[in-house]
């Protein structure tokens, strides 16, 4: 694949990305959400508990805690099963259900202990509710959706009741608490769009970045490795190789004649030559195998486990698809190849690069359009 032709990042692909991204917050953020919701509760019913009916108190947390055990299971499992399993698709819905579940109880709960009668249940416990909202604009912030839905369920139903009351005080505190709903439901919008805008432009950056590292280690008229990425890789490879003592072959080629066509018919036959030898390669080698232009009409190989009979194979195979190309010229197209095995524990890539040069300089001596082995 040549750097200019690296795909650019769809739009689906983008949006499928951000859409994990969120999914991975919020499962992060979870947990401070399901055990801040469940302190909470705890809390405010140790404050009232010497106001308010025990039995209700006693119903309200062991359903919160029923729900609350719910959410720590989906989560426990959510971080256990492999990355590739939590996706969006899956995980979305049954986070949805945990949740709404969850708020509607702690919402229904709260709701029976405002109608105690008692004006300062009622202010500790619209308090409450107010902090859970706060708390579902920083848990659930990647999604504006989940933040609206809790703070309806928990809030509003205490607000709409105290809206309805005769007194002055929970009037004011039921006009208070819907203020501050306005605010925040202006203020989830600008946070979503503000994490929506960061994770995408992390995507982007992202991809970007992949685009930048593979055009600096391709070669751009062959789409193989460059100079540099491919001694860094075949250094990798030889070490493997080496330590496992797995056999470890070189094989260098060389274009025959390729002055001569630069020379006769240009240089843009000489750069088609080239596109259509790296295609070769390209299509000849396995993924162990590192394969690269060191420069001119020189190309490079290093086989991972593979005999030196392997290798000839290999090579000769390559000289024969080189000899089938079709080019715009009239002449056709050789290559002569040189082929060397690791033998030596003290040898290093270099000097198996150097064996296997020998070999193609014989290949070269001998008549060109053929495949030397190093002796």
């Amino acid at each position: 694949m040549y750097f200019h032709d690296y795909p650019p990042a769809s739009e689906a692909q983008i949006r499928a990305h951000v859409r994990n991204d969120r999914l991975q917050l919020l499962f992060r953020q979870s947990f401070f959400s399901v055990f801040g919701s469940a302190l909470a509760a705890v809390m405010l019913s140790w404050i009232c508990w010497e106001r308010l009916d025990h039995p209700l108190i006693t119903w309200w947390l062991s359903l919160l805690g029923g729900s609350t055990a719910l959410r720590l299971i989906m989560l426990i499992v959510f971080f256990r099963v492999p990355e590739a399993a939590r996706t969006p698709e899956r995980w979305e819905p049954m986070y949805w259900v945990t949740l709404v579940l969850s708020a509607a109880i702690w919402g229904g709960g709260a709701l029976a202990l405002m109608q105690a009668g008692d004006l300062l249940i009622q202010t500790l416990v619209l308090l409450f509710t107010v902090g859970m909202s706060v708390s579902a604009v920083s848990c659930y912030s990647a999604y504006r959706s989940m933040t609206l839905v809790s703070i309806a369920l928990v809030l509003l139903p205490c607000s709409i009741w105290l809206l309805m009351q005769a007194q002055t005080a929970q009037l004011g505190m039921a006009v208070a608490s819907l203020i501050f709903a306005g605010f925040v439901v202006s203020a989830t919008h600008k946070l979503s769009q503000a994490m929506e805008k960061a994770f995408r432009l992390s995507r982007e950056m992202e991809h970007a970045h992949r685009i930048a590292a593979h055009a600096a280690q391709t070669d751009e008229l062959t789409g193989l490795q460059n100079r540099r990425a491919f001694f860094h890789r075949a250094e990798g490879v030889y070490e493997t190789c080496k330590q496992a003592q797995l056999p470890l072959c070189a094989l260098m080629l060389d274009i025959d004649h390729f002055k001569r066509i630069n020379d006769s018919h240009g240089h843009q036959a000489g750069d088609e030559v080239l596109r259509q030898i790296g295609r070769v390669i390209r299509q000849s080698v396995r993924d162990a195998d590192v394969s690269g232009r060191l420069g001119g009409e020189e190309f490079a190989l290093v086989l991972a486990n593979t005999s030196i009979d392997g290798a000839r194979i290999i090579a000769e195979r390559l000289r024969w698809a080189i000899a089938d190309i079709t080019c715009q010229h009239d002449e056709g197209v050789t290559a002569s190849l040189g082929v060397a095995a690791l033998s030596h524990l003290d040898q290093d890539l270099h000097a198996l690069l150097a064996l296997a040069d020998k070999a193609l300089f014989r290949a070269k001596a001998s008549g060109r359009n053929q495949t030397a082995v190093a002796r």
